[in-house]
């Protein structure tokens, strides 16, 4: 428990951290209008590609629909497909988020498989691995293409769901963090209060209610950290996460009715101990079954929703009855534990189609709760000085533990932002920053400073031929050429795709031309290895530009450079051309 509120805490901080505003750029774009859908799923041709993405025959089978999510007539139907026409957009890293899908689906980009969540079988069918939300990279000319989701789902709904939009990569980070922030304070809270409360539950008289406020805190906490999207940050095992939601979720009646058969002991609370004992059956074999492969765990939410709005029913109905026999600190609790109750009917609805989609704040109510126990606790705060003096240095050592935690998780940030994550080397970001450092330097002291831009020659068609995986092999062993063919001095960066750049500060052109030259030639006896197979020979094409000789301006070196690679490009690719 102790290591867990060291890294919600350390999450928390960084949480906060995170939460400025994004950097400039294309505002994110709601795709909520377009939509086809077509029930079925598409035949396949012998080279793996789907015969629906470029069929105009069959175009009349497809048909409009608001949102790509549980079109009219399924029918028993597990496989449906929805398609729309990408909009133009001009994000530095576009990639399109999706909330979350029912149950796993492959993105198509027309007859380019982008991405695949869950494993499809011959019968195109698979099981359920998780509701985790979704970032599908986006090449740079995705404008007016054609973006295919073919989705299977045995669960009661199909398709995408909650929330679809385009986006820069680092806005979504942003987005994703912005919106989790609230979720994870609260958590973080409520792990806390529940650690206090089974302390409390060892050394105070009143053992079993300290005992059911523990649990219904650390239920409650688990499962909104487990619901949270940051989570999927921390650690991406999105099965696991739902496995703890589901957990901590079956776990809130149990919390409740042990609670109530205490407050209600005078009164012999037989129905709430049933309940209570039903609901521990159910949180034992439920998640038991979907860990031994009988069932799948999305199959264990429906029928404890309607167990659960049965059970408030009843548990509302008994505390109406006896409301009297409680004190006012337990009226309290049970009045914050009423406002969870409803808002998790609320969200029930808004998962199962019955209320229009939103985000439903929960954690709003799970920290009433939490604010109700920490009112009482404040008015037995004298009863618990003598446990608070013995717990002070437990804390002092969570602090340093969050401490550390948090320096180590603020390192991790910074070389993520400006690190690409495939081959290690800076990225766009990290250049232009930089650039901008290099160009005042090089005014300020009138100093050469060069760019040259580097493009992997066909690597498209190469991608085609040999596979994406051997694509990103080959990008990893030239960004590893590039970084040490050059001097300390010089900057390698990523710009995306196949493109990179080197920034020279104090290099003339004719001195770039020269290392460049060495450039080809090293990479001309170079052989890239895949899976235990020798790739084919790469030729890269080269764009220098110089400032002062090129420009009065070093800002404008990169669109000069990128001329003169086009001009390399124009000119037969496998050399290099300087600016004129």
């Amino acid at each position: 428990m102790r290591t867990l509120l060291s890294s919600l805490f350390g999450t928390l901080l960084l949480a906060l951290l995170l939460a400025a505003p994004a950097c400039a750029g294309p505002a994110p774009l709601a795709l909520d209008e377009g939509w086809e859908y077509r029930w079925g799923d598409s035949p396949f041709r012998a080279d793996g590609t789907p015969a629906w993405v470029d069929d105009p025959a069959s175009s009349s089978e497809w048909q409009p629909i608001a949102f790509p999510s549980n079109p009219p007539g399924r029918g028993g139907s597990k496989h449906a497909w929805f398609r729309i026409t990408l909009p133009e957009g001009k994000w530095r890293d576009p990639v399109l988020y999706i909330y979350s899908v029912d149950l796993i689906t492959q993105a198509w980009l027309e007859d380019e498989l982008i991405y695949q969540y869950g494993h499809f079988d011959p019968r195109g069918e698979g099981r359920f691995e998780g509701w985790p939300w979704h970032m599908i990279s986006l090449p740079e000319a995705f404008a007016g293409r054609t973006l295919y989701f073919r989705v299977f789902s045995d669960y009661t709904d199909i398709g995408l769901w909650g929330e679809i939009k385009l986006m820069d990569r680092l806005d979504l980070l942003h987005y994703i963090i912005e919106r989790s922030a609230g979720d994870l304070v609260v958590s973080a809270f409520l792990l806390l209060l529940a650690l206090l409360a089974f302390i409390f539950a060892l050394v105070q008289a009143d053992r079993r209610s300290f005992f059911g406020i523990g649990l219904f805190a650390l239920a409650a906490g688990s499962m909104l950290l487990a619901e949270t999207q940051a989570s999927q940050l921390l650690l991406e095992v999105p099965l696991l996460w739902d496995y703890l939601a589901a957990v901590g979720y079956y776990t809130l009646p149990v919390a409740m009715g042990l609670m109530l058969e205490h407050w209600f002991a005078a009164q012999r609370p037989t129905l709430l101990r049933r309940i209570w004992q039903l609901h521990l059956g159910y949180l034992v074999m439920a998640p038991g079954l979907a860990l031994a492969g009988v069932i799948d765990l999305s199959s264990t939410f429906p029928p404890f929703d309607a167990l659960l709005l049965v059970t408030l029913l009843v548990m509302f109905t008994i505390i109406i009855v006896h409301l009297d026999a409680l004190n006012a600190e337990q009226k309290l609790i049970i009045t914050s534990y009423g406002l969870f109750a409803l808002l998790l009917l609320v969200d029930m609805a808004v998962a199962h189609g019955l209320l229009p989609w939103r985000r439903v704040p929960v954690s709003g109510a799970a920290l009433g709760f939490a604010l109700a126990v920490v009112m009482i606790s404040i008015w037995h705060y004298q009863h618990t000085q003598g446990e608070l003096r013995r717990l002070n240095l437990s804390l002092e050592k969570q602090v340093a533990e969050r401490t550390r935690a948090l320096e180590q998780m603020v390192e991790k940030l910074q070389a993520y932002s400006y690190q690409d994550a495939l081959t290690g080397l800076h990225n766009r970001r990290y250049f232009d920053e930089l650039l901008q450092h290099e160009a005042a330097v090089a005014r300020r002291h009138a100093t050469p400073l060069t760019l040259a831009m580097i493009d992997i020659d066909h690597f498209k068609q190469f991608n085609d031929r040999e596979g994406h995986e051997a694509g990103d092999t080959v990008l990893v062993g030239v960004g590893r050429v590039l970084t040490h063919h050059f001097r300390d001095a010089d900057v390698v960066c990523r710009m995306g795709g196949e493109e990179f750049v080197v920034i020279m500060p104090g290099a003339t052109a004719a001195i770039a031309e020269a290392r460049l030259g060495e450039l080809l030639e090293v990479l001309s006896r170079t052989r890239f290895r895949h899976r235990e197979r020798v790739l084919g020979p790469l030729s890269i094409s080269c764009g220098i530009a110089t400032y002062p000789e090129h420009a009065g301006d070093p800002l404008t070196l990169i669109g000069l450079a990128d001329k003169a690679l086009y001009s390399a490009k124009h000119r037969g690719r496998a050399r290099i051309e300087t600016y004129a």
